[in-house]
């Protein structure tokens, strides 16, 4: 059963606080005097609020619904962040620490590997309660990414939440008690939820995953009554048998189509009423091995796999699929084109257009409209060998022949599949129109792991990668690259031997904000990508930071811990790039207080 803390103050807090503030950087100028708890006065979070968030407050996932990342916050800026020390910090539990925290009315919510989310003071970082959800031991002895939990919601009073075993919760964001609780799936198919909710009017909108365990039609997005958790639609990221693209699964029955997990969530047009969601790659990773490879010469029949690696443009309301666009149709290296969708204006060839932009694996940026889906432009940032080019018109993209994994060889391509980019997010400023994207330069090779006569598919890719650096390789992998959408031109690059392993956060006052596998977590001049502050944490920055204000106050937040899946393969890059194997901990930044006089 679910056990709750109430309003607990334990030493934990102070003992990670204390460690902290040696290992980064020393005490703040002032100690900062104890809060009122402020979980009396915390406010239900409305449409209104989520439509328009306090600039001071981190109440959704990427702060707003378009998905920008972006802090309007500006107490911190380009001369002064050098200034920047330790506020507070807290020990987490160890294990897989990708999460983006939330903040609203001086409550900073937390997820914890193992089910275990908490509501903290954020100005002081005392506990107010602690959750915990205790899985099936079935699914504790399951790898790491079942234990990743990116983001969660907030909404009339509630925290809502996902769990490794196909729930959707709500808790009472002021004590922690379950306000209802939703079984979406059945976890002993494989049903996994890696992402959040998200919630837009009223409806809880939440991606499936684990969907690599042979689960027949693969994934689905779900939309839920946010007062009770009830499902009101589900869609398809499979293409179902009544479905008009039914025939680009190769003329392979429904009961043969896995994967198209959806395990990042999506953005929101309040104005269209639209949901914007991605999906991953299908399943067994290899094309020639499930059977969409090579092409069937048959009336009707295509190859795509729909919708695996898609955007889906979803009505909120009603759950039809409005559009959608394929990003790299069968997909046979296992790159995602499953990550965060943003929702910009911009002008396109002198006009104005509303637009979506999105970043896969690929390192290729896709820029779509947002109405329609009609395809407008392409930008590529990384080195990469897949794809030789790109339809100005249609942004079908045409693959090199010799990256195309088959049965009993082994092929080099780059990016490897960890890709130029993974679940790191990348962000927007709109008062620069600058897009900051976290990369990672990398190459590798791909081998198949056949079936053996009589074998049955149940689960996982079925191959083997091996992952190196680019051929002629100066050594640096990790990247951040600002990138100027209005004319798609590198404003810079800023790059690094270690692998960017964290979001970024750029902010008002002219400083982003990123971190690495050498466990720095740094600030760089938005507007030239020079270095202006850093910090050597205690593990790797592995989450998404924010930023908030209480008091007027501003404080920078990012989790760090070693566990993540993504983290263990870039790793294998840098091999003496040592990390400790627990330590996951929030930390918390901000400029000093004045001293008195």
């Amino acid at each position: 059963m679910p056990r709750v803390l109430h309003h607990a103050i334990i030493a934990n807090s102070a003992r990670a606080t204390i460690i902290g503030l040696l290992l980064l950087g020393g005490l703040p100028a002032q100690a900062q005097p104890a809060a009122d708890d402020p979980i009396k006065t915390v406010r239900p979070v409305t449409d209104a609020m989520l439509l328009h968030p306090d600039p001071g407050d981190w109440v959704m996932w990427r702060r707003t619904y378009d998905g920008f990342g972006f802090s309007p916050l500006n107490q911190i800026t380009r001369d002064n962040v050098h200034d920047l020390r330790v506020a507070w910090a807290w020990s987490m539990t160890n294990g897989i620490t990708e999460i983006e925290p939330l903040e609203h009315d001086g409550v900073l919510y937390l997820w914890n590997a193992g089910e275990k989310v908490q509501a903290l003071n954020a100005v002081t970082g005392d506990l107010i309660w602690e959750f915990r959800h205790h899985l099936p031991d079935e699914i504790s002895h399951e790898g790491v990414n079942n234990f990743a939990r990116r983001n969660m919601a907030l909404y009339q009073g509630n925290l809502l939440i996902a769990t490794a075993d196909a729930r959707l919760m709500a808790l009472d964001a002021k004590t922690g008690k379950v306000v209802w609780d939703h079984v979406t799936a059945d976890w002993k198919q494989g049903f996994r939820y890696t992402s959040g909710p998200v919630v837009m009017h009223g409806v809880v909108i939440q991606g499936m995953a684990g969907c690599d365990r042979a689960q027949p039609g693969g994934c689905f997005i779900t939309g839920h009554d946010a007062a009770t958790g009830a499902e009101k639609w589900r869609v398809h990221t499979i293409a179902q048998p009544d479905d008009p693209n039914s025939n680009s699964w190769n003329g392979l029955p429904v009961e043969q189509r896995f994967g198209a997990s959806s395990w990042i969530a999506g953005t929101y047009d309040p104005k269209r009423d639209l949901a914007y969601f991605g999906t991953g790659q299908p399943y067994p990773w290899i094309a020639e091995m499930r059977g969409t490879y090579p092409l069937k010469v048959a009336p009707g029949i295509s190859n795509t796999a729909l919708y695996s690696d898609s955007t889906l443009a979803i009505d909120v309301s009603s759950g039809q699929v409005k559009w959608y666009h394929q990003h790299l149709a069968n997909d046979t290296w296992d790159l995602d084109e499953v990550f965060e969708r943003i929702l910009i204006d911009l002008p396109i060839r002198g006009a104005a257009r509303e637009i979506l932009v999105t970043t896969g694996k690929l390192g290729i940026i896709d820029a779509l409209d947002r109405g329609t889906g009609e395809f407008l432009w392409a930008r590529e940032t990384v080195p990469q060998t897949i794809v030789d080019k790109i339809d100005p018109v249609t942004g079908a993209r045409t693959i090199n022949p010799a990256t195309i994994p088959h049965i009993g060889q082994t092929t080099m391509h780059c990016p490897a599949n960890p890709g130029a980019r993974n679940w790191p997010t990348t962000a927007y400023d709109p008062t620069t129109q600058t897009l900051y994207l976290p990369l990672n330069e990398l190459c590798g090779t791909v081998t198949p792991t056949p079936f053996q006569p009589g074998e049955t598919y149940v689960s996982g890719g079925r191959a083997i990668f091996a992952r190196s650096t680019l051929p002629g390789s100066d050594g640096k992998i990790g990247r951040v690259d600002a990138i100027h959408l209005t004319d798609r031109s590198t404003t810079w690059s800023a790059r690094q031997v270690a692998p960017t392993s964290s979001g970024v956060l750029p902010t008002a006052g002219g400083v982003v904000f990123a971190g690495g596998w050498d466990r720095v977590f740094r600030a760089l001049d938005a507007a030239s990508g020079k270095e202006l502050w850093r910090v050597r944490a205690n593990n790797v920055i592995n989450g998404g930071p924010i930023s908030y204000s209480v008091n007027g106050r501003q404080y920078i937040a990012v989790t760090v811990g070693n566990g993540s899946g993504l983290g263990q393969m870039l790793a294998t890059l840098v091999p003496k790039m040592a990390v400790p194997d627990g330590g996951s901990a929030l930390w918390v930044f901000a400029l000093p207080e004045p001293t008195p006089r």
